[in-house]
């Protein structure tokens, strides 16, 4: 699996899919024209093109071109690196018919493809991920350090979000992956005793 440090921004939950069988990283969804009115999605790209840099794989037509110029009118140039996939006419298996353009949209494109135009939007290697001994955070972990499913959670989440300058409407399992691509599990703790000892 190729380990990229910049995060990925896709239009859909299937591109995503595909995405987390090839690459290790952060991917961020957009749901579309969604992200027009999504401020939390947003300032999480905004964020992630701040510390990571971003890598924006949209769909070929219309609508990807919309959404790629959107994401380039608040992120920096030199924080953003854009992944083109090709024209290829054709359908997703799981649609009954071809989109509005009759072409294949990123879910649909062959993975061979997908990793030539990641390489061609020049990545950067993750070097921080080869370290094989390197403890991933989990939900467990969460639930130790009362982040997740004690009665405090809410208020101990909200904390660790904040002091990372996360989202906090993030979901469980998207916060998880944020975290284990951003900080160290050592870095996690360390925060985690900073939280643990506010009163509450």
């Amino acid at each position: 699996m190729l380990k990229i440090k910049e995060a990925i921004v896709v239009e859909g939950i299937y591109d995503k899919m595909k995405l987390e069988r090839l690459v290790d990283t952060i991917i961020v969804v957009t749901y579309g024209f969604s992200i027009f009115n999504d401020k939390e999605t947003v300032d999480l790209i905004k964020k992630l093109a701040k510390d990571k840099g971003i890598i924006v794989l949209t769909d070929s037509d219309r609508a990807g071109f919309t959404i790629r110029n959107y994401i380039k009118s608040f992120i920096p140039a030199h924080r953003i690196k854009h992944a083109y996939i090709p024209e290829i006419r054709g359908k997703e298996k799981r649609k009954a018919q071809a989109g509005k353009e009759g072409i294949l949209g990123v879910e649909g494109i062959a993975d061979e493809t997908i990793l030539k135009v990641l390489s061609a939007a020049n990545y950067s290697l993750d070097k921080r991920s080869d370290e094989s001994n390197t403890a991933k955070i989990s939900k467990l972990d969460l639930f130790r350090d009362g982040i997740y499913g004690k009665q405090s959670s809410s208020l101990k989440r909200d904390w660790l979000l904040e002091h990372l300058g996360l989202p906090k409407r993030l979901g469980t399992n998207a916060m998880l992956e944020i975290l284990n691509h951003m900080i160290t599990y050592d870095e996690y703790k360390d925060i985690c005793k900073s939280i643990n000892s506010k009163s509450i």
